[in-house]
């Protein structure tokens, strides 16, 4: 990427969603679309950071019950069975899924021809949640030489014989902000996957349980 300073490239390859890390090519959910970024999500009025300049939201649709989707979102330590970016998570409360609920995970970095590899690590916690509705979180993305402050929405709503799950997320961060077109188009892609991979499992499940 020539003109771009090494900070800034660095922050363009590392601009990671606070949700999750893709850096190759995400597949798109079938169906899934995005919208224009001044239609923000809520979860109980409160939505993603109004002057961040890193944001995508994009949501598909999953043919499978919202309690088989909602355990899957929620049951954050097995992230990892399910998620192909997510290494580590680990829940630091326990109970039900509710405001105050905190979870540090984390997700690598592949090397590439101007940093190393790197892993992320990540603490997110609850802010809003309504039940089989809606979530939002908040928290830092650490790596080295880069730190990420994200808030991310999630919605949950009926949608003929499944449910459309909506998702927006933003950045903030200096190292973000030194490339901003180059961080949305890697966060786009992180959205987009993990929505994939929801979608394929939770599909999964209801097909083994019917």
């Amino acid at each position: 990427m020539p003109g771009i300073r090494r900070t800034g490239l660095r922050a363009a390859l590392l601009a990671i969603p606070v949700s999750l890390t893709v850096l190759g090519t995400a597949v798109v959910p079938a169906g899934a679309t995005a919208h224009h970024p001044g239609e923000s999500l809520t979860c109980r009025g409160k939505g993603v950071d109004p002057d961040a300049r890193v944001r995508h939201r994009t949501q598909t649709v999953i043919h499978a019950p919202l309690r088989t989707i909602w355990k899957a979102q929620t049951d954050v330590e097995r992230w990892p069975s399910w998620q192909t970016a997510v290494t580590t998570a680990e829940r630091l409360d326990h109970g039900p899924f509710r405001p105050g609920s905190a979870f540090r995970w984390t997700t690598p970095v592949p090397p590439n021809p101007h940093t190393p590899a790197t892993s992320l690590d990540i603490t997110s916690t609850v802010r809003q949640v309504k039940p089989g509705s809606c979530i939002r979180w908040t928290g830092p993305a650490v790596g080295e030489g880069l730190r990420i402050d994200g808030v991310h929405v999630w919605n949950f709503t009926k949608a003929g014989n499944g449910v459309r799950v909506s998702t927006e997320e933003t950045h903030t961060g200096p190292q973000v902000d030194a490339n901003v077109p180059a961080a949305t188009e890697i966060l786009r892609q992180g959205l987009e996957a993990w929505l994939r991979d929801l979608k394929t499992t939770a599909e999964a499940r209801a097909h083994d349980r019917a």
